[in-house]
């Protein structure tokens, strides 16, 4: 069942694939953006993470924390030079996507084989010119699993949500920098 807007978010106590304890709690009194993604070779996600790292310094500076999720296992993870290089954001490995449950992510085989028709091979292309990772699914990840987003305010309730509708769907950087900018206790 998805979330919604104005709830809390759902917490969580999980270690990231670098071994340190990440707990949701911890981050009251920050803006948090939380993106769950497919497996760590899809090229849209690897997009996604490239781009949103690249922010995180000036997004940080702004008041905003990310967490990273993958349905992939920590072992794959670990042999990606990439997603090492994406610390200090926590990357959490979910292969039994407890985490994506509790958040409400849907898998849809249709959705993500439409997605990967549309622009799988422009999506490689760009990936791989970025020295991103591009493989297939390895050790039980799915090619049904959907992206989402969230953005949660300094109490960590959901004020921006975006469950993705294809591949390369997701929440406009421009509004993830106005989430970041807006004052304290104002909502989207």
């Amino acid at each position: 069942m998805n979330m919604d807007i104005n709830l809390s978010a759902p917490l969580f106590q999980a270690e990231d694939i670098f071994g340190k304890s990440i707990a949701l709690s911890s981050y009251k009194g920050k803006k948090v953006f939380i993106g769950f993604f497919r497996h760590a070779g899809c090229p849209f996600c690897n997009l996604r993470v490239h781009t949103l790292t690249k922010c995180h310094e000036e997004l940080q500076a702004l008041g905003l924390e990310m967490i990273f999720f993958f349905e992939s296992k920590k072992s794959i993870m670990l042999r990606s030079t990439f997603h090492q290089e994406v610390s200090p954001i926590p990357l959490i490995s979910d292969p039994d996507k407890n985490y994506y449950d509790a958040y409400g992510l849907e898998s849809s085989a249709k959705k993500a084989a439409l997605g990967h028709l549309k622009s799988f091979v422009k999506s490689a292309i760009q990936a791989k010119i970025n020295g991103l990772p591009v493989h297939m699914m390895a050790d039980g990840e799915s090619i049904s699993t959907m992206p989402a987003e969230f953005l949660l305010d300094e109490n960590l309730i959901i004020r921006k949500l975006h469950y993705s509708q294809g591949l390369s769907d997701r929440l406009a950087l421009d509004d993830i920098y106005a989430f970041a900018r807006q004052q304290k206790g104002m909502t989207v």
